[in-house]
C-alpha cells in the first residue's frame, strides 16, 4: 500500500494495515471512459517489478512524445514538450485523492494502472463509478475507490481546481468525503469497505497469517498425495 502519511491507516487485528480514512491534497482528471491504458500504456507492462512505474501515469496524456527510452535512474526520460495535464502541474504535485468521472479505469484488466497511480502519490480515489475490475485491482492495494453523484464530483473537481491546497478527507468508514465546508455522501462497496476498515485487503497477507489452515487444508486433499 501507498504510505499514505495523511491518512488514518493503523494496525489491526487482521494482517494488513486498516484503512478508514484517507486525507490529502486532491487532482482531478476529468472525462468519462478513462481506460487503463490511457492510465498506463501497453509499452510500460514489460517491468520486471513495479518500481518507478509511477512516472509513468498517464503518460501519453502528458507528453507529446514516442517510446521513451530507457532510464537506469528512474528518471522519465525520452520525452518531448510536456502537455496540459493535471498530473503535470506543480500545484497537484504531491496529491493523494484522485478525483474522476464516469466508468473510470475501464478497458484491460491489467493490475498495473492502479499500481502507477499508487507509485505517482494517489491513495484514494473518488469518482461516479469504476470498472469492477479496476476497482478490485485498487482494494488489493489497499486503495478506495469511493463513488459519489456526478453532481458531487463535478462540484469536487472544481474545488481542487480552485483551491489545489486545500485538504480533502476521504472516509472510508462513514462513506462521507469531505472538503472546505462541505461534507459529499459517498458510497463504498460493502465488501469493500469492510476489507479495508478490518484490515483484510491484502490477500496475499491473508493467506500467509493463515499459513498453518492454508498447510492443514492442504494435507487434507486427496490429489495432493504423493
Amino acid at each position: 500500500m501507498s504510505p499514505n502519511a495523511g491518512g488514518d491507516a493503523t494496525s489491526s487485528s487482521g494482517p494488513a494495515d486498516t484503512v478508514r480514512r484517507v486525507t490529502g491534497t486532491g487532482v482531478p482528471v476529468r472525462g468519462n471512459d478513462v481506460d487503463t491504458d490511457e492510465i498506463i500504456p501497453a509499452r510500460f507492462l514489460k517491468v520486471v517489478t513495479f518500481d518507478g512505474l509511477g512516472q509513468f501515469a498517464f503518460f501519453d496524456e502528458r507528453f507529446d512524445s514516442a517510446t521513451p527510452e530507457e532510464s537506469r535512474d528512474g528518471g522519465a526520460v525520452g520525452a518531448d514538450e510536456p502537455l496540459d495535464h493535471p498530473f503535470n502541474e506543480e500545484r497537484f504535485q504531491g496529491a493523494s485523492v484522485l478525483a474522476v468521472n464516469a466508468n473510470f479505469g475501464c478497458g484491460s484488466s491489467r493490475e498495473h494502472a492502479p499500481q502507477a497511480l499508487m507509485r505517482w502519490g494517489i491513495d484514494a480515489v473518488v469518482g461516479e463509478s469504476f470498472a469492477e475490475i479496476f476497482a478490485g485491482n485498487c482494494l488489493a492495494l489497499g486503495i478506495p475507490t469511493v463513488t459519489a453523484s456526478q453532481e458531487d464530483i463535478e462540484a469536487l473537481q472544481d474545488y481542487v481546481d480552485e483551491h489545489p491546497d486545500a485538504e480533502i478527507e476521504v472516509d472510508v468508514a462513514a462513506e462521507e468525503v469531505r472538503y472546505g465546508e462541505t461534507t459529499i455522501e459517498a458510497s463504498v462497496d460493502d465488501a469493500q469497505r469492510r476489507a479495508l476498515v478490518d484490515g483484510v485487503w491484502d490477500t496475499t497477507a491473508l493467506m500467509a497469517a493463515n499459513a498453518d489452515s492454508v498447510e492443514a487444508t492442504a494435507a487434507s486433499l486427496p490429489y495432493t498425495d504423493d
